[in-house]
């Protein structure tokens, strides 16, 4: 046995150690009578109307007597982060109280901002979705308590004697929960990257904490011992609260006055008590993941209670969705109200995963009510306690509702498609829709499980939905992808024994030129002492310029940064390490990069400011004419909202406000500016130069930037786009180029008023007349086309021919299009119910249509399928419906053949 399991609580109490004789795990216990480790699926619930703690708390209750415990034991509090992991680049979501500190503390690079500390971190995990609400303890957000510590060679904080101490202090002094009743089960736990001996602290069946040793890095399956020991302690306030309230789920514990809300609304009736006791006491057997589902427990209850699982089914099922839907609102909530806005990608896919099934548990509740009603029911549950949601409600609101309307656009749509897959499967003598395609029809088109299930039940195609369909989904976006980037890499012998380049930009940004030696040369790659060249990186694109030798220039193509070196790619490459030059920025491209850089942090902030805190930078990209920056929000930003925009950022350029850029301690800039600094991604370091506008906003940033707004020039928007759903591109100008852009529009209006004889203050007048003009003559042409048509009708309606009783007529029409054609053959048709009309047409590309009466439908006609077969003939594609069909493609000179085809499919299926 490892020593770290010897504590010394455990040999001055007398504890037993034990092996559990159901999971054979290795627990301590005060109890010498117990032979299980008191964890689920090994001991039931014994809590429930029997609560081991001596006090009734609320969740805020529960949090405060935590967070007072470690305080008064000299840990020191910190606020909570954000439950949107923006500091990490490997996961999405805040998981736990130790992500706050991954990789930066845990790695050793960053010092903690606390040793030890308190805090009680809103962690969502996603990987139990599918249980919450049916075993009685899962959430997909719930609040974890961790005190930790970060033990060096420098400091000794405590590890693990002092750990299981102030655990057991915690919950028998400060909560009375009687000592015998705990266990203490040893594990070994992993995640994050990091590793670690760990116990599992369970009382009556219901573990609540658990305390991590952490002592290692994993990577690649490879166990490294970490600089730090790190004592990473969870503790379940949720579970902490219901072990106090003894009430038969957490749900009713921590969502009282939200449950009750619910269950008036979609009128659910609370189940017995004896059931609901029952139910909750085997709760902890069922876990979907693992693979003890529902029916298990249902089987259990019925077993327990008497009654038969249908009548159970009926009595629970209901209650099982308002509680879910209790959870999901409150993890919507922190989801909105952090920042994230519902998409299709990264952490907005979670959330609209999130939000889409509690608008499916909604659905089969039959409420009716707006998704935003409801959350602004958990809003004002959640406001005395967390006021920063409270700010946020518009938004939270909006972005519901907003997401409501989508899903239910979402809903039309899906139903037309999976009506013609799972015909299409029918067609193929396939009865079953697998979980792949399943799960494809959600992750790609949005179209909920339960919505296949319905339209696809209706042709006659099964489509099994699994328990854990929402787990299998979420896991597949729990993080993101890794995306490799292309650097520049240098031999490491190479580079070995030169000093760091210095950075010149930062320190003098406005240097033009400089005197430099070269270190070494490297292909086509120079490192020099010094440099003003900036690299690639943050957006911005390098800068370029020349080398001055004391016989010739070097064109400076290219500038990446390697570690501490500045390595500069030349032409021609035949510098020499010790060769002294002189270094010369192009000076006009590196300007226009200030400026569009500092315009980039100005436009984010006038978005942030006038759209709310949820807008996020997406991207960015500096240019030296134009730049476009790619921002968060939930719906499409209006003409108006656009020149806001665009004014309030020019406002800041006209003040002439200060811009700072300097290196802090990353704990010192997380606490002045709060995680709001990560617009631009994860910064690496303990050290992060901070850019800041004066009262405006500031961004971790590496790039080079104006140190007065009124540097900029102005800022001129000259392009929008959504380029996916949750994000809005936004191309803007600044400096110089405005005057090439504005001269430009200039030329284009004086074009256009000269085509329209006007002026140019008066182009939009004379255009609105030009187009109420053409719609006029357009409305005027149609009307001359339907009649036309009607003439062609009657026209061809002399030119039939009979085959097996049904009326055909084939002809093609030069010069018409695909629209004329539709005319004529509805005129043929609604004169002729027998009839078969086929038509083509050719101008640059050749066009078929195929029509059919109703009674020709009847007879066999298929004009979806005749129209396939014409526009394979003109080499392009076709289909359609029985009584419309059509085509096309660009071999013209097939029309005939194409029209005869058709002809030859007709007698096919009217024979058949």
């Amino acid at each position: 046995m490892s020593d770290i399991y010897k504590t010394r609580l455990f040999e001055e109490r007398d504890f037993h150690r034990k092996k559990c004789s159901n999971c054979g795990r290795v627990f301590w216990t005060l109890d010498p009578e117990r032979n299980t480790c008191g964890d689920t699926p090994c001991d039931e619930y014994t809590f429930i109307e029997n609560p081991p703690i001596s006090k009734n708390y609320t969740l805020a209750g529960m949090e405060e007597e935590f967070l007072k415990f470690f305080e008064e034991r000299d840990h020191s509090q910190i606020s909570r982060y954000p439950v949107v992991a923006r500091w990490r680049d490997d996961i999405y979501l805040t998981i736990a109280s130790i992500a706050d500190f991954q990789p930066w503390v845990t790695s050793g690079e960053v010092p903690p901002p606390a040793n030890p500390l308190v805090v009680s971190q809103p962690s969502i995990r996603l990987n139990d979705i599918d249980n919450v609400g049916k075993s009685g303890r899962h959430f997909t957000l719930f609040f974890m308590g961790g005190h930790h510590a970060f033990n060096s060679d420098k400091k000794q904080v405590y590890w693990t004697d002092k750990t299981v101490e102030l655990c057991h202090d915690f919950l028998t002094k400060a909560l009375k929960i009687n000592p015998t009743e705990i266990t203490y089960v040893q594990d070994f736990w992993e995640g994050g990257g990091n590793a670690g001996e760990d116990f599992e602290v369970n009382v009556a069946g219901l573990e609540l904490a658990t305390l991590v040793f952490m002592q290692y890095e994993v990577e690649n399956g490879s166990r490294q011992e970490l600089p730090l020991k790190i004592v990473d302690t969870g503790y379940g306030i949720e579970r902490l609260v219901w072990a106090s309230q003894g009430t038969p789920s957490s749900y009713e514990a921590v969502f009282d006055p939200v449950v009750s809300k619910l269950c008036k609304i979609a009128s659910v009736s609370l189940p017995p008590k004896s059931v609901l006791r029952e139910n909750s006491r085997l709760a902890g057997l069922m876990d979907i993941e693992s693979g003890r589902d529902l029916a298990a427990l249902r089987s259990k209850v019925s077993e327990r209670t008497g009654k038969p699982i249908g009548e159970l089914n009926k009595l629970l099922t209901p209650l099982e969705s308002v509680y879910a839907i209790a959870d999901h609102l409150r993890c919507l909530a922190f989801m909105l109200g952090d920042g994230i806005t519902p998409s299709n990608a990264g952490e907005g896919y979670l959330a609209r995963l999130v939000l889409r099934r509690t608008l499916k548990l909604m659905r089969e509740l039959g409420i009716q009510e707006p998704l935003a009603e409801l959350m602004n029911i958990e809003l004002d549950h959640l406001a005395p306690n967390f006021p920063q949601l409270d700010e946020r409600k518009s938004y939270i609101l909006e972005a519901t509702d907003s997401e409501e309307q989508k899903y239910q656009d979402t809903l039309k749509r899906g139903k037309r498609r999976v009506s013609r897959l799972a015909s299409s499967l029918k067609e193929k003598g396939e009865s079953t829709l697998p979980t792949k395609r399943l799960i494809e029809l959600y992750d790609s088109h949005g179209i909920p499980p339960e919505i296949v299930e319905e339209v696809s039940e209706k042709k006659g195609v099964e489509a099994r939905v699994p328990e854990d369909f929402y787990i299998k989904v979420a896991g597949m976006h729990s993080s993101p992808e890794k995306v490799e980037e292309e650097e520049l890499s240098l031999p490491e012998d190479q580079l070995e024994g030169l000093p760091p380049t210095k950075l010149l930009y930062y320190n003098k940004p406005y240097q033009k030129e400089f005197d430099a030696k070269i270190l070494r040369r490297i292909g086509d790659y120079a490192i020099l002492d010094q440099t003003a060249f900036y690299p690639e990186g943050g957006g911005q694109p390098a800068d370029e310029g020349i080398l001055k030798g004391k016989t010739r220039d070097y064109k400076v193509l290219d500038v990446r940064k390697v570690g501490d070196y500045v390595a500069h790619k030349v032409k021609p490459s035949s510098l020499r390490a010790g060769q002294q030059v002189k270094g010369r920025i192009n000076w006009e491209k590196r300007i226009s990069l200030m400026r569009h850089h500092t315009a980039t942090h100005i436009l984010l902030g006038a978005a942030r400011r006038l759209l709310g805190d949820h807008v996020w930078q997406h991207g960015v990209q500096k240019g030296v004419e134009r730049s476009r920056l790619d921002i968060t929000h939930f719906k499409r930003i209006s003409d108006e909202g656009l020149r806001e925009i665009e004014s309030l950022a020019n406002r800041i350029v006209l003040q002439n406000r200060d811009v700072d850029a300097r290196w802090m301690d990353r704990n010192e800039a997380e606490q002045k500016y709060d995680h709001s600094l990560y617009q631009g991604g994860v910064v690496p370091g303990e050290k992060i130069r901070v850019v800041s506008i004066e009262d405006w906003n500031a961004q971790a940033c590496a790039g080079t930037h104006c140190e007065k707004t009124g540097e900029v020039g102005l800022i001129k928007i000259t392009g929008r786009e959504r380029i996916q759903d949750g994000v809005e591109r936004l191309e803007f100008a600044s400096g110089e180029s405005i005057v090439g852009i504005l001269q430009e529009q200039e030329k284009r209006l004086a074009e256009a008023s000269g085509v329209l004889r006007t002026t140019p203050d008066k182009v939009h007048v004379a255009a609105k007349q030009l187009v109420d003009q053409w719609k006029a003559e357009q409305k005027e042409v149609e009307e001359l086309r339907g009649r036309l048509a009607k003439l062609q009708a009657r026209d061809l309606l002399g030119k039939k021919e009979e085959i097996e009783n049904i009326q055909l007529v084939s002809e093609i029409i030069e010069l018409a299009n695909a629209d004329e054609l539709i005319t004529i053959g509805e005129n043929m048709t609604d004169i002729d119910k027998s009839l078969v009309v086929l038509l083509g047409t050719r101008n640059d590309s050749a066009s078929f249509v195929a029509m059919a009466g109703k009674d020709a439908v009847r007879a066999g006609i298929d004009c979806g399928e005749i129209a396939s077969a014409a526009a394979k003939a003109l080499g392009g594609g076709g289909g359609g419906q029985a009584h419309l069909g059509q085509g096309g493609g660009s071999n013209v000179e097939e029309l005939e053949s194409a029209m005869k085809s058709a002809i030859k499919i007709c007698k096919k299926q009217l024979k058949v």
